[in-house]
């Protein structure tokens, strides 16, 4: 696609697509988004697959349509591919992997399937030159997607190479830790931009390695989420002329020279030390160590953060449960006596459940954490406003809190939540 527009793929974890076709559009308003089932679609040139990859927060990859049409076996497939000039991409000191995904497809064999793919550009590049390509399965310069549905199949260019939420500034991380692009949707769709008219003050306190309190910093700040690493684009042939390579480092630029300070406070903090050090350097990594500021502390006895008068304050918490972490600090004993009084072996979402109920998580600290929110967040005059990413359905009824929305979120295999809770003084019935 040197100067073509060709169909691009934005893949994003279930329930963001709506967030994404936005974002997407704001990034390139004149194209038209259409917002489909597992990502967005919309159709872009070169400079739009360097400009997404660099700086879209919420998309997984940046995938191009390179070949589309009916299958009903696997020469099929070899057929599709063979289609494609694959000259305009690689040469033959290039490698290659190919990733295959399905939905309702009649092959027994996905793997076979891949490897036909992979059989025609092999096959195409040595007739041409008289050379192969080889296969490398860690660090390849052409990563190929083929999706197969029940009767047409798509093959994909990866662009991105490893994901876009790998941003390059992670490497202290806890025992669970949520994704950038996660952290960004959480963000997203509470309509938290990083100004006082957009959010205000942002305040995690179970933050764990940082993610959310750093994406939030690095969105304050005007920083690209793309702007730390490299892709996959740039070992293909279509982006590698020096006027490809010019336009990538104006893009760069561009993003570098819009970076400033943060209009408002970023608070993290966490009960373990050891994590709180791991976000500080993690923070450090991506350029917003100065954003942040970060304590320790137990999340049930933490104050409030101290904010002028006027700027609204948001909580931002992917607290612990029983799929991803166990609960420490002022609640753990209370989980621990109850996990004790309790043997029964705690149940997956992979396994069909329909959410953690109360007696599966620590039933004493979302209780707890209410009332230590009532306690220390409804005297402040512009108002707190909480958003909790949690698989438990229940959890309203758990925390005695009446949630004004929630929005579906999937965080890897486990279906979420992320609840919105708006924190006011006595009871909301006598607010409204």
């Amino acid at each position: 696609m040197p100067d073509a527009i060709a169909p691009l793929f934005l893949p994003c974890a279930a329930g963001v697509e709506a967030l994404l076709a936005e974002e997407a559009q704001r990034l390139l308003p004149t194209r038209r988004m259409l917002a489909q089932r597992g990502g967005v679609a919309l159709e872009g040139g070169p400079l739009d697959v360097m400009l997404l990859n660099l700086e879209s927060r919420l998309a997984q990859r940046v995938l191009v349509e390179v070949a589309e049409g009916p299958y009903r076996d696997e020469n099929d497939l070899y057929q599709l591919a063979l289609g494609v000039d694959w000259m305009q991409w690689i040469t033959p000191q290039h490698t290659l992997r190919v990733d295959t995904t399905a939905h309702r497809s009649p092959l027994r064999s996905l793997n076979f399937a891949a490897l036909r793919i992979k059989d025609a550009v092999c096959d195409l590049l040595r007739d041409a030159t008289g050379e192969r390509p080889s296969v490398d399965t860690q660090h390849p310069d052409l990563q190929l997607v083929l999706h197969l549905g029940e009767a047409r199949a798509v093959l994909y260019v990866d662009s991105s190479g490893e994901p876009l939420f790998k941003r390059g500034w992670r490497e202290d991380k806890g025992d669970a830790p949520l994704k950038e692009t996660l952290a960004a949707a959480m963000l997203a769709a509470a309509g938290w931009r990083g100004t006082p008219e957009a959010g205000g003050a942002l305040h995690d306190p179970c933050c764990g390695s940082g993610t959310i309190a750093i994406e939030a910093a690095q969105i304050a700040c005007g920083i690209a989420p793309g702007l730390k690493r490299r892709f996959a684009f740039e070992r293909l042939l279509p982006f590698t002329s020096d006027e490809m390579r010019a336009d990538l480092q104006r893009l760069r630029s561009h993003a570098q020279a819009r970076i400033h300070a943060s209009a408002v406070p970023i608070y993290a903090s966490d009960v373990s030390f050891r994590m709180v050090d791991f976000a500080r350097r993690n923070a450090q990594r991506a350029g917003v160590q100065a954003a942040i500021t970060f304590n320790g502390g137990d999340a049930l006895e933490r104050p409030a953060p101290s904010l002028p008068e006027a700027l609204p304050g948001t909580l931002m918490i992917n607290p612990p449960y029983g799929e991803r972490i166990d609960v420490a600090g002022k609640a753990a004993p209370q989980a621990e006596h109850d996990r004790m009084r309790d043997d029964r072996p705690q149940r997956s979402r992979e396994n069909g459940d329909e959410g953690i109920d109360n007696k599966e998580a620590p039933s004493d600290f979302f209780p707890r954490l209410s009332a230590h929110w009532k306690r220390a967040y409804t005297q402040h005059a512009a108002g707190w406003t909480a958003y909790v990413l949690s698989p438990d359905m229940k959890l309203p009824s758990a925390m005695r809190l009446k949630e004004s929305r929630r929005v579906p979120l999937w965080n890897g295999p486990i279906e979420c939540r992320l609840f919105r809770f708006d924190l006011v003084a006595g009871s909301a019935r006598q607010v409204r």
